[in-house]
């Protein structure tokens, strides 16, 4: 996975699978737009959220080309569609490798934030099994939700 602050307010995220490609389960490409419960076949997260605060939002990414973006208000609590423009999605893959890169276009209030990223995957596979990948998770069940897995921290674009 790799993270890049873009030009104009943007993020630039790539996600990428090495392994038995064939075996996972990839919804049809569809037209790309806002849709829930992408969390029910495989797709990627991203949460981000302040250092110090309770709200965080919440952005999910389908092979498909659909997408989803919600602001929470604490853990779990307080969910609202997120307003924002559209992420670019684009794929590729091959017997070894999968790659998506997603662009996006931060909403203001995210742009000149320092944040606390979370990183996730839900990977089902052609037989149903769905496993959960995260760069880090809160000890017990997958939780991508929880403080623990904001992993990683991107500091604010300097005004230089």
């Amino acid at each position: 996975m790799q993270v890049n602050r873009a030009e104009g307010g943007g993020l630039r995220v790539k996600f990428t699978l090495h392994g038995l490609i064939n075996q996972i389960h990839f919804s049809q490409i569809a037209q790309p737009e806002r849709m829930d419960e992408l969390w029910k076949d495989t797709c990627f997260e991203m949460f981000w959220g302040g250092p110090d605060q309770g709200g965080y939002f919440e952005y999910n990414f389908a092979p498909s080309g659909q997408w989803a973006a919600y602001a929470f208000t604490g853990y779990r609590q307080g969910m609202t569609e997120l307003s924002c423009a559209p992420p670019c999605i684009d794929c590729s893959k091959d017997e070894k490798i999968f790659e998506m890169t997603v662009n996006l276009d931060l909403p203001e209030s995210m742009r000149d934030m320092d944040a606390m990223l979370g990183f996730s995957a839900v990977i089902a596979d052609n037989d149903g099994r769905t496993s959960y990948w995260a760069l880090a998770h809160p000890p017990g069940r997958p939780d991508f939700h929880h403080k623990d897995c904001f992993a990683l921290q991107l500091e604010a674009r300097s005004a230089a």
